[in-house]
C-alpha cells in the first residue's frame, strides 16, 4: 500500500468524529455448532476461489499450518495481522455460520459485530457472488481446524480502536454486487470480475489516499505493496513492449514473460498461487487486463554508455550488455517493467532481495546482493541501469531511496 507516512489531526479528526456519531451497529451473529457437510465440487471451488484471491498468502506463515494466521501485513499505519481462518471454533472462524462469513467478506465485520481492518480486501469482496463466497466458506470450513490466536495489531491510537473503522467505511465502502458490461464478451467479463472482486488487484496496484482508501479515480493506476513498486495494469503500465493476452497468462501463471522480466517480492506468491487455479480464469484475466494496457509496442531501447564495475562483477555474468541480449535465461533488461518504471522501488528491491528459486518453474533465479553491496554501490547500480537500458528521465536521489527501501526490511 502506498499511504502517506502520518495522518494529519484534522484527518483523524474528522474519522473519529464521523465513526464515534455513526449510529452503525451490527449484532453478533448466533455461533453454529458442529460441522457442516459440504458438496465435493463447491470445495473444489472454493479451493480455486481461494488461490485466486491468494488468501493462504497472507493468512499463512507456516506452511504446515496453512491459514492458521500469523502474518504481518506492514502498512504506514503499524502492521495488522491476519487471522486464523480455520474451523478451529476458539481461535478460528469454526463458529461462523456462513452468513457471518459473508458478513465479513461484505462488510468488514466478524461474526461478533466488530470491524475488521480493510487490510482484509473486504472492499473488494463485497462485490462477489453469493455463490463465490459460499465455495470460499465451503472450502475454509474443511480445513483441518487448528488452534492459533493471531498476534495483536501494532498501530497506535487511535487506529487501534475499531470504532474509527465505521466512519471509514461510510466513507469509503461501496457495497453492491458486481454488474457485467454488455459491452463486452463473456471472457472479459469473467476477467473483470476476478480482477476486480475475487482478486482484488486494485489493493495493490492502485493508489491511496492519506487514509488507506484506493483512489476510485486512478483504479489499477500503479501502488505499493509492502514496499514493493506495484505498477500500473491499465494505459499508465510503463511496459516497454506492449502486454498481450498471451504474455500475460504466461506470466500470471508462470512468473515470468521473457518481454517484461520476473515476478519478484509479493508478486511472486501471487503467481504462484495463480498457477494451480483453471488456465481459463487466469486467461479472462489476461483478457481483461490486455484491454486496458498500451497497445502499440515501442522499439526496444538499445544499450548505450560505457561498462559499470560494479555491474560487470555482480550483474555481467547473466545480463548481458545489450540491451537486447539475454544470458542463462536471464529477461532482457531494456524490457524491464522496474527499470522503466517512475520509481526505482522495484530494481532497488530486486537488487537487495533478489528472485526466489522456484521449484518446477521456468523462471529466472537472482541472488540476493543486501549484503554484498553498500547502498552507494546499490544507488550507482540503479542509476547505471536507468541510463544503459532506458529511455526515461534519471531517478532522483537514489541514496535516499535505498536506505529507505533497505530499512523497510
Amino acid at each position: 500500500m502506498k499511504l502517506s507516512r502520518g495522518l494529519g489531526a484534522s484527518l483523524i479528526t474528522a474519522v473519529l468524529i464521523i465513526g464515534g456519531c455513526a449510529s452503525v451497529w451490527h449484532p453478533s451473529i448466533p455461533p453454529v455448532a458442529g460441522p457442516a457437510v459440504f458438496p465435493p465440487e463447491q470445495v473444489a471451488r472454493g479451493a480455486e476461489l481461494a488461490a485466486l484471491g491468494d488468501c493462504a498468502v497472507c493468512h499463512t506463515t507456516d506452511g504446515s499450518r496453512p491459514y492458521a494466521s500469523g502474518r504481518g501485513v506492514p502498512t504506514p499505519f503499524g502492521v495488522v495481522y491476519a487471522t486464523n481462518i480455520t474451523p478451529d471454533p476458539k481461535t478460528g472462524i469454526g463458529a461462523w455460520s456462513e452468513p457471518a462469513f459473508r458478513r465479513a467478506m461484505r462488510e468488514g465485520v466478524d461474526r461478533e459485530g466488530r470491524n475488521l481492518y480493510p487490510v482484509l480486501p473486504y472492499p473488494h469482496f463485497t462485490r462477489a457472488t453469493d455463490q463465490d463466497i459460499a465455495a470460499l466458506y465451503a472450502f475454509l470450513m474443511t480445513r483441518p481446524a487448528l488452534h492459533s490466536d493471531a498476534p495483536p495489531n501494532r498501530l497506535p491510537f487511535p487506529l487501534n480502536q475499531r470504532f474509527v473503522l465505521k466512519g471509514w467505511n461510510l466513507l469509503y465502502l461501496r457495497p453492491g454486487p458486481w454488474q457485467p458490461d454488455p459491452a463486452h464478451d463473456a471472457d472479459w467479463n469473467r476477467g473483470a470480475y476476478l480482477v476486480e472482486a475475487v482478486g482484488h488487484c486494485g489493493g495493490c496496484h492502485t493508489p491511496r489516499n492519506a487514509l488507506g482508501a484506493e483512489n476510485g479515480g486512478q483504479t489499477l493506476a500503479g501502488g505499493e505493496a509492502e514496499s514493493w513498486y506495484a505498477p500500473p495494469l491499465q494505459a499508465a503500465s510503463p511496459a516497454p513492449q506492449a502486454w498481450t493476452v498471451d504474455s500475460l497468462a504466461a506470466y500470471l501463471r508462470t512468473g515470468f514473460d521473457a518481454n517484461h522480466g520476473a515476478a519478484a517480492g509479493p508478486m511472486t506468491a501471487v503467481t504462484a498461487e495463480l498457477a494451480t487455479v483453471p488456465a481459463a480464469d487466469v486467461r479472462a484475466m489476461a483478457v481483461y487486463l490486455a484491454s486496458m494496457m498500451p497497445k502499440p509496442a515501442p522499439a526496444p531501447v538499445v544499450a548505450h554508455g560505457g561498462d559499470d564495475p560494479v555491474f560487470a562483477g555482480a550483474c555481467g555474468g547473466c545480463h548481458g550488455q545489450d540491451a537486447t541480449m539475454t544470458r542463462n535465461g536471464a529477461p532482457s533488461l531494456a524490457l524491464s517493467t522496474a527499470v522503466n518504471a517512475p520509481t526505482p522501488r522495484g530494481v532497488i528491491q530486486v537488487i537487495l532481495r533478489g528472485l526466489p528459486w522456484r521449484e518446477g518453474q521456468a523462471a529466472p533465479y537472482m541472488p540476493s546482493f543486501a549484503t554484498a553491496l553498500t547502498d552507494a554501490q546499490v544507488a550507482d547500480l540503479a542509476a547505471y541501469l536507468r541510463s544503459t537500458y532506458s529511455d526515461k528521465p534519471a531517478w532522483n536521489d537514489l541514496p535516499a531511496e535505498v536506505a529507505k527501501v533497505r530499512g523497510a526490511s
